[in-house]
């Protein structure tokens, strides 16, 4: 089985989640930055009225290049810009709509390192741009910026937001019930240095927990550096240290999650999936009767759903069509094993803070542990490996699919092979899945071999 990250041979910039890079190299310099806001612009330019962008970015050092250099080619389209500053992603997602912006900008590489950076676009109705409109943004960078410029008189204004935070602050307390509390809980954050450094933490204080922060104190180059969604160990020993009842993640923009339980256990996104179907399924407010979730979920979440009366449908992966899938099949939870959750009754897009709310809300309402709330299944054994590569198709290789046909049949009904491209950098992502672990890593590393040798 495969699943692929790119549409192969159409996108030159864009990946699954926007444009993202190496900050002042290659997609991510001034100038194409520059472009890329007149392009962007010219797209989403329709009518007389006065058009605008809201921009937000998470704590990246190269954020103070990419910023204005995304003004300036909005402003010279005539757009007018309203920046508001360090904010998560979901909170652009919400203020796009909020603020009847004609378009909403992320500027975030994610749960990347800081030396890379990237953007993300929201059209108008808070959601992620199709792969239609992308191509149309690359067809008229190619073009040329002349047809984008406004007139002297026509230039976007620009201006700063600086209460964007607590209007985020207010929407996410208003996702937790009003007849729970976290009073009584001691919660640890960690914010990964990253977009939510000040308003998560000020979300859980003002419903009652009791806060330690952890991933606070951004300088604009440790945002995701041990610490956040992708590096629990923090806020596992946290959690352990301070005796919390439960720990949080997020990772850099704030639109993943990964929990820990009262004794240090990780919660992945498959668990937490499991979690919010049960309880929403129990009060009749899950939709479509199951979840969305890619090729990388776990088959023990399936069996769980199947045992709760649930389905699983699986896309590509990325959230963008985990969310097109929810949209086609009327279903409000989707989301990835990575903490990728999009509630769509909600959000547009993944909200990690919210999505812990709901984790949290979930809790109280049974009123026993996170430990005993948030482990529904057991996992099936599942190795990730990722192979670099350095140019060409490595899947196209006849002895790599040899060897993946081999692997195919090793595993058999009990197990499954998903293979893929990266969408954001050169990595060929090989996962294996099966009741067996010592098979699985075989049929794994064998798979790897081929492919280094084909890269």
């Amino acid at each position: 089985m495969r699943g692929d990250d790119q549409i192969t041979g159409k996108r030159e910039i864009f990946g699954t989640d926007g444009v993202r890079g190496l900050a002042n190299a290659g997609a991510m310099t001034p100038d194409r930055i520059l472009r890329l806001g007149m392009a962007v612009g010219r797209v989403f330019k329709n009518g007389q009225h006065r058009h605008r962008v809201v921009i937000g970015k998470d704590t990246r050092l190269s954020g103070y290049m990419i910023e204005p250099a995304l003004t300036a080619g909005f402003a010279a389209s005539g757009m007018d810009v309203f920046l508001l500053g360090p904010l998560p992603t979901p909170a652009m997602a919400l203020l796009t709509r909020s603020m009847r912006a004609d378009l909403g900008v992320m500027i975030s590489a994610s749960h990347n390192p800081y030396h890379d950076n990237g953007v993300k676009f929201f059209g108008p109705d808070g959601f992620k741009l199709s792969d239609e409109t992308e191509l149309e943004i690359e067809r008229l960078m190619n073009e040329g910026p002349e047809a984008a410029l406004a007139a002297p008189g026509d230039l976007g204004r620009v201006k700063r937001i600086d209460d964007a935070g607590a209007r985020y602050i207010e929407f996410a307390k208003s996702t937790f019930p009003r007849r729970y509390s976290l009073e009584g809980l001691r919660i640890v954050i960690d914010c990964a240095n990253g977009a939510a450094y000040k308003v998560a933490p000020t979300v859980l204080w003002e419903l009652g927990a009791e806060v330690k922060t952890i991933g606070v104190e951004p300088n604009g180059f440790n945002i995701n550096r041990d610490c956040g969604s992708t590096a629990t160990k923090n806020m596992k020993d946290a959690v352990l240290e301070y005796r919390a009842d439960v720990g949080i993640a997020l990772d850099g923009d704030a639109d993943r999650v990964i929990v820990s339980d009262e004794k240090g256990r990780i919660v992945d996104g498959d668990q937490i999936l499991a979690l919010i179907a049960r309880s929403w399924a129990k009060t009749g407010a899950l939709k479509g009767g199951g979840v969305v979730s890619t090729v990388m979920a776990n088959m023990g979440l399936e069996k769980f759903l199947q045992g709760q009366g649930l389905s699983l449908e699986r896309t590509k992966v990325g959230d963008r069509y985990v969310v097109e899938a929810m949209r086609e099949k009327g279903m409000n939870v989707g989301g990835e094993p990575s903490g990728h959750v999009i509630l769509s009754d909600h959000a547009t897009t993944g909200d990690g803070l919210v999505t812990g709310l709901q984790v949290l809300a979930a809790v109280a309402d049974e009123g026993r542990r996170v430990s005993e709330v948030c482990n529904n299944f057991h996992p099936f054994p599942q190795l990730l490996q990722n192979v670099r590569y350095c140019g060409g198709d490595p899947l196209s290789n006849d002895a790599v699919k040899a060897a993946i046909k081999a692997g195919e049949a090793r595993l058999g009904a009990k197990g499954r092979l998903v293979i893929r491209k990266s969408g954001t950098e050169p990595l060929i992502r090989v996962m294996g899945e099966a009741d067996d672990e010592a098979l699985v890593r075989a049929v794994v590393e064998d798979i790897c071999a081929a492919v280094e040798k084909a890269a």
